[in-house]
């Protein structure tokens, strides 16, 4: 099996959408919510200039679809590894749509495309963790067996394991990478639940950080020449007592961003990305 942890976190180029006007009241949410579109916009345009000029990415822009009112979130239309992008099935049908953009932006950046036909498979990018080793995929609402042996499939060199998910959207909903062999995992039974079967199933040994919000584990890990480890994750405004915890990565740059409106409908920082390596040629 492929050891990826030398490139781990090295991204060039980020992918993402605009807040569209339907968000507000047809996006998809768990519970009943309120979203302030304008302070959603704001947040989001924080959100990508941090990437842009924070970070040094190069942004794609994809343009709003408003017939798509959770298409700010791309990380469910696509799961990129290395040169190798998967297109996905998103498990909820009205979000289907959305793959077409970013499979033509993929294809822009020269990455190898495999779209997801199967119409038994559905796959969320937001069930889909990977450490740099191996993936775990959440079985979720939206993500289903045949969807992570898809995944499975199309990229050979990584053992994939699945993971239930019942009471949180997605599996990225209270876990992320924080640092290469490092999991950030949310503090409630079933994020400790799921973490203690990633650790069961898995050949790795990995280190947690465990913070008190769950919605908090969720963060954006990189890797950047010039920059080194860098760490995007929730503010103290949002959960005081999980943003202190990220005070212990004393070799990261960190960078606090808001969440508050897009949380609303279920969405999390990874969530508003798809990050890719572009190499030279």
């Amino acid at each position: 099996m492929a050891d990826s942890m030398t490139g781990f976190g090295h991204y060039t180029h980020a992918i993402v959408r605009g807040v569209a006007a339907s968000l507000a009241q047809e996006a998809l949410r768990m519970s009943p919510s309120e979203v302030d579109l304008a302070a959603a916009r704001r947040e989001h345009a924080a959100y990508v200039e941090v990437l842009k000029t924070k970070v040094g990415l190069e942004v794609v822009e994809l343009p709003v679809d408003e017939s798509f009112p959770d298409c700010v979130f791309v990380e469910d239309a696509a799961v990129v590894c290395g040169d190798t992008a998967l297109i996905t099935r998103p498990g909820a049908e009205s979000r289907r749509g959305e793959t077409k953009a970013m499979a033509g932006a993929l294809k822009e950046l020269n990455m190898n495309i495999v779209e997801m036909t199967d119409e038994n498979a559905t796959l969320d990018g937001g069930d889909v963790l990977f450490t740099g080793r191996e993936f775990f995929v959440g079985l979720s609402k939206r993500t289903n067996q045949r969807g992570a042996e898809i995944l499975a499939e199309v990229f050979k060199d990584y053992a994939v394991s699945t993971v239930p998910v019942s009471e949180s959207l997605h599996l990225k909903s209270f876990c992320s990478m924080g640092a290469p062999g490092l999991i950030v995992i949310g503090s409630s039974e079933p994020a400790q639940k799921a973490l203690k079967t990633m650790q069961e199933m898995s050949d790795f040994r990995y280190d947690k950080l465990t913070v008190p919000d769950d919605i908090a584990a969720n963060c954006v890990y990189m890797n950047l020449p010039n920059k080194g480890h860098v760490l995007l994750h929730c503010t103290a405004e949002e959960y005081p007592q999980s943003a202190k915890m990220f005070e212990k990565f004393k070799d990261h740059m960190l960078i606090p961003v808001s969440n508050m409106e897009k949380v609303k409908v279920d969405g999390a920082l990874t969530c508003c990305s798809v990050l890719v390596n572009k190499k030279a040629i």
